[in-house]
């Protein structure tokens, strides 16, 4: 088990940035601060995928003895913001540069849509609490 933490904030409602271990991260679709702009949420939460995809694919394909060239990971995501805000749909395409046969393809993907931790998280109900914190100002 290995916990992940992340912590985010705001000030005077502008930029969003979010402290992860290595790097800071910035969250920005503000109309007030055009300039500020940066990735949406939505966005974060494809390119995050895209990544774990090919992090994944890499680590399969050397398993299986699969020499890839390049991979390209596309991820395209219908997002809905009226009912059930959210993607009502996600579409990866792989388009690995390689040798390999189709059917090793094929178990390639099989596997890698097996191990990916998001798309686990994405396709099965995980848990999620919602906690509230009011910090209160003490007069004295």
């Amino acid at each position: 088990m290995k916990t992940i933490n992340v912590l985010g904030y705001s000030r005077n409602n502008e930029q969003f940035v979010v402290k992860t271990q290595n790097s800071d991260v910035r969250i920005s679709r503000n109309e007030k601060f055009p300039e500020l702009e940066g990735p949406s949420p939505f966005e974060y939460i494809l390119a995050g995928f895209a990544g774990c995809v090919n992090a994944v694919s890499q680590q399969v394909a050397a398993e299986l003895g699969i020499n890839l060239k390049s991979l390209q990971v596309e991820i395209t995501g219908e997002a809905s913001l009226e009912e059930r805000v959210g993607f009502n749909k996600i579409e990866i395409v792989l388009k690995p540069t390689t040798d390999a046969s189709l059917s090793v393809l094929q178990k390639w993907l099989q596997l890698v849509q097996q191990k990916s931790p998001v798309y686990d998280n994405l396709v099965n109900s995980t848990p999620v609490e919602l906690i509230l914190y009011k910090e209160y100002n003490y007069a004295a």
